[in-house]
C-alpha cells in the first residue's frame, strides 16, 4: 500500500469519521508491506499484509465477473484530466488497473475487492473491505462494477468518498434519484455526482 494513501483512510467501523493510525513493520521504498492501522476512536486494528488492507469484511464476489468498461471508457467516464489525487476502482474494474495507469500518469489508484488474483504493486493499492475505508470527499473519481454497482449502500458509499462535483461510474441498474445526480445512463452503464 502507498504509505501516502494512509492520509485517506477512515476507520469503516460505524461511529464519527476518523483517521487510522498506520503502525508500519515492514516498508519497501514508499510502500508499507506489512503493518497495523488503528482507529482512536474504536480501537479496531486492520491488518496490512503483502501490502493489502483487510478489514475483514469485504464481500464474496462471484470469480470470473469482468467489467465492460476498458481504460479508455472508464478514464472518459470519470472525467480524468491531469495528475494528481486518487482514483478508485472497486471489483472487477480494478482488473484493469494497468492500462488506466498508462492513460493517467501521476494519478494514484486505489483498488477495492478486485479480482481475486490481484495483489498490491507499485502503481495500485489493494484494499478488502465491506464498505470503502476512505475519508468523505477524498477520492478524484469511483468506478463500481457489478454486483456493487446495484447496491445502495455501495452506491452511498462511493457518491460519500468522490470530490464534491466529480464523478461515479457504475457498471448497473441506475441508482437511488435521491443519492446521486444522473448525467447519463445507456446500456447498464451510468454517470453521476452527489447529489446536492
Amino acid at each position: 500500500m502507498f504509505i501516502e494513501l494512509t492520509d485517506h483512510l477512515r476507520c469503516p467501523a460505524d461511529h464519527d469519521e476518523s483517521f487510522l493510525v498506520l503502525l508500519p513493520d515492514r516498508m519497501e521504498g514508499r510502500s508499507v508491506r506489512t503493518g497495523q492501522l488503528g482507529c482512536p476512536v474504536c480501537g479496531r486494528t486492520f491488518q496490512l499484509t503483502d501490502g493489502v488492507l483487510n478489514t475483514g469484511d469485504a464481500p464474496v464476489l462471484v470469480r470470473g465477473n469482468a467489467s465492460v468498461l476498458d481504460a479508455e471508457a472508464i478514464t472518459a467516464l470519470v472525467g480524468l484530466s491531469g495528475p494528481g489525487g486518487y482514483l478508485t476502482l472497486v471489483g472487477p474494474a480494478a482488473g484493469r488497473w494497468r492500462e488506466v495507469a498508462e492513460l493517467n500518469p501521476g494519478v494514484a489508484l486505489v483498488a477495492v475487492n478486485p479480482p481475486s488474483d490481484m495483489t498490491d504493486s507499485p502503481g495500485i493499492s489493494v484494499i478488502h473491505s465491506g464498505t470503502l475505508p476512505l475519508k468523505s470527499g477524498s477520492m478524484r473519481g469511483v468506478v463500481l462494477s457489478r454486483p456493487l454497482a446495484d447496491d445502495e449502500g455501495w452506491v452511498r458509499e462511493a457518491v460519500r468518498v468522490v470530490l464534491p462535483g466529480l464523478r461515479v461510474v457504475g457498471e448497473g441498474n441506475n441508482p437511488p434519484p435521491d443519492v446521486v445526480e444522473l448525467l447519463a445512463s445507456a446500456d447498464g452503464v451510468w454517470v453521476g455526482t452527489r447529489v446536492r
